[in-house]
């Protein structure tokens, strides 16, 4: 059994004990986090789709871990002005393991 659920502007698909990356929540470390925008839920054979979201449908997840990912270098400049710059970005996210899926 698996979902699709929708979190920081992106779909995931996720099922019971697998951990992913999200965008930041605002969490603690061990608390119980509710994701109420389920998109699909499909068991077996039975296929749910929601238009655009299922009804009642809701994936419980347990927060992991709060960090930041790979620094990403990126460089700007401009031709013939003598323009430089070079910055880096690190997006946090929140690690969370699914620990149920309700339809």
């Amino acid at each position: 059994m698996y979902a699709i659920i929708k979190t920081g502007g992106k779909q995931y698909k996720v099922a019971e004990g697998d951990v992913l990356n999200v965008e930041k929540l605002n969490a603690e470390k061990g608390a119980e986090v509710v994701f109420g925008e389920v998109l699909a839920i499909v068991n077996g054979e039975d296929v749910t789709v929601g238009k655009p979201f299922i009804d009642g449908a809701k994936v419980t997840a347990t927060v992991e871990d709060q960090g930041k990912g790979e620094k990403i270098l990126g460089f700007k400049y401009k031709a013939k002005a003598n323009y430089r710059k070079r910055y880096g970005h690190r997006q946090p996210f929140t690690a969370v393991k699914i620990s149920g899926i309700q339809a």
